[in-house]
């Protein structure tokens, strides 16, 4: 399946894989774009400029074709190495950049002179053009029931996207939800090149996260998600646990009042706890309402492979059938 993605990233299937917090490692990485999509390394999960540059790598040992460098710019006090970790992409020949967070617009000279093409993930409409005005390539828009930051306007899919394809000239994919080829065709219909899936892509055999994880979003079903940091105006969608529990407590409790550091145990440090050690109940992870879509754990290439012949079979059969 040929669109504007897969030229633009020079892959074969339109499915790219977001970036994600101590998931998104070269295995991850090298496993999607083996079996075809983009697959995307977590910068900021690597401690240094010289870790990423060193995975970069470990990926290239592990595959000869395209992936790309998830790159958050947060709000942070003590503000992450960019030059050094943007240094280490270009160094390592990655011709393709995720960015998050903040505005990447002070990045995107630097990157564009090295031939990267930059997709940023965006919550809403206008966050979109603002990237588009910009100079990114494409935008990721990521619906109210997208695992981890969804934004503060709580649009799902089934209306941002369209709202997307109105607006924008540059190529987008669909973020948020998405576990299926029913949902590649559907997302397709609405203007996207393709989509994002993160929560789905944990659930396969080669995510290098503890099988606690696996077995946690194999159980939870479309409602066991949770809306945290609200009142922080830092929407986070988490799996629920009993740490989750506690966290809405004090959110509760302390309501307008509450701060950060109110809930640094529930938040700050629990990643490592939870994808490499599997003590679930440590604190809020980001997962997506797409639990309730997950009922197995295949390879990456298995996933994909169903998903392109899922897609396949809906637009040359069902869909046809509708057009006579």
């Amino acid at each position: 399946m040929k669109t504007k993605i897969t030229e633009m990233f020079g892959i074969e299937h339109p499915i790219l894989q977001g970036g994600m917090h101590y998931v998104g490692f070269a295995e991850m990485a090298a496993a999607v774009s083996n079996a075809g999509g983009l697959g995307i390394i977590t910068g900021l999960t690597q401690r240094t400029p010289e870790d990423l540059a060193n995975e970069i790598a470990r990926c290239r040992e592990m595959t000869d074709k395209p992936f790309g460098v998830n790159l958050t710019f947060l709000p942070s006090l003590s503000t992450p190495d960019y030059p050094g970790y943007i240094k280490a992409i270009i160094d390592g020949g990655v011709k393709a950049v995720e960015t998050a967070g903040n505005n990447p617009a002070k990045w995107l000279p630097v990157l564009k002179e090295a031939g990267i093409k930059v997709i940023h993930k965006c919550t809403s409409v206008r966050h979109s053009l603002k990237a588009e005005s910009i100079g990114c390539d494409a935008v990721s828009v990521d619906g109210f029931e997208c695992g981890g930051h969804p934004g503060e306007d709580d649009v799902p899919n089934w209306i941002l996207l369209p709202r997307a394809a109105e607006e924008l000239k540059i190529p987008f994919v669909a973020s948020g939800g998405v576990a299926n080829g029913k949902q590649l065709v559907a997302a397709l219909a609405m203007g996207a090149d393709g989509i994002n899936m993160g929560t789905r892509f944990i659930a396969t055999v080669e995510a290098p996260v503890h099988d606690n994880v696996k077995q946690a979003i194999l159980a939870a079903s479309e409602l066991d998600t949770r809306l945290v940091m609200r009142p922080l105006r830092n929407t986070e969608r988490v799996l629920n646990n009993p740490a989750v529990e506690r966290l809405l407590a004090k959110e509760k409790e302390l309501g307008a009042n509450i701060k950060f550091e109110d809930i640094i145990e529930e938040v700050a440090g629990v990643y490592p706890k939870i994808m490499k050690d599997g003590t679930m109940e440590a604190g809020a992870w980001s997962c997506g309402m797409v639990v309730g879509l997950i009922h197995d754990i295949p390879t990456c290439q298995q996933l994909i492979d169903g998903i392109m012949a899922e897609a396949e079979a809906i637009i040359q059969g069902r869909l046809a059938r509708f057009a006579a």
